[in-house]
């Protein structure tokens, strides 16, 4: 009952994170999976691609219907990640638990830092350069391929700071680069990694997919400033956290 009830609260805040930002749900569900479920970071990789990659689905179709979503710009960072995300899944497998919990740790750090730096305002009329969306794209699927997330709290801070979208723009097609990514790093880490504990996994899931649209009802109520900044302390917190538990 215990592992249900932890699993349920994970859920429901990975899903409010996702709703709201656009991401930080796999940066969220690892974490949770490892030291509130004991799952092994291989194992909550994996768990946690398939928890954001059906929660993500849900947000995003409530995102695309208030047209908050840039279509092209999420396609051209998705297909640029396909193959990084499938090479990175492979050679996940061959790293030491804690180089990737430091590396995650790392990413997640420099990705808040970046959000709370002063960023120019986005205008409507911002020129996407395919050029620069192809190579974050990229560097994001290799990131969800070795370390198991989505790439939302990468991808959210790339679109607003690199591409000049608005943070709700950011948030919508955030959402669609973190299901392609997720999916090509699932396909590859299916034939590797063990057994999925669906007992676990499944009402976790069902949590996530309801905050989602709590997070969503959310995101209208604050601003896109004030989103980057809970995000961004969000993920400086969990950073913290499991560097002094790789060290310890």
């Amino acid at each position: 009952m215990t592992e249900l009830v932890l699993a349920l609260v994970a859920g429901a805040v990975t899903g409010l994170a996702l709703g709201a930002l656009g991401g930080g749900g796999s940066v969220l569900a690892v974490p949770a999976l490892v030291y509130l479920l004991g799952f092994t970071p291989a194992a909550a990789g994996t768990a946690s691609l398939i928890i954001v990659t059906v929660t993500s689905a849900g947000a995003l179709y409530a995102h695309a219907r208030d047209g908050q979503v840039r279509w092209r710009t999420g396609l051209l960072f998705s297909a640029a990640g396909l193959l990084p995300a499938m090479l990175g899944g492979m050679a996940a497998g061959r790293l030491p638990s804690a180089a990737l919990t430091v590396a995650f740790a790392v990413i997640a750090a420099a990705a808040a830092l970046r959000m709370l730096r002063p960023a120019a305002p986005a205008h409507a009329d911002h020129v996407v350069r395919p050029g620069r969306a192809a190579a974050a794209g990229a560097g994001l699927g290799a990131v969800t391929g070795v370390l198991g997330v989505g790439g939302g709290f990468l991808a959210v801070p790339a679109l607003v700071g690199v591409l000049g979208l608005r943070m709700r723009q950011a948030v919508g097609t955030g959402l669609l680069v973190i299901i392609v990514n997720s999916v090509a790093a699932l396909t590859v880490r299916a034939g590797t990694a063990g057994a999925v504990d669906w007992a676990v996994v499944a009402p976790f899931t069902a949590a996530a997919v309801l905050g989602a649209w709590d997070g969503k009802r959310l995101a209208t109520k604050v601003s896109g400033a004030g989103l980057q900044r809970i995000f961004a302390r969000v993920l400086l917190a969990v950073a913290a956290f499991m560097v002094v538990d790789v060290a310890v």
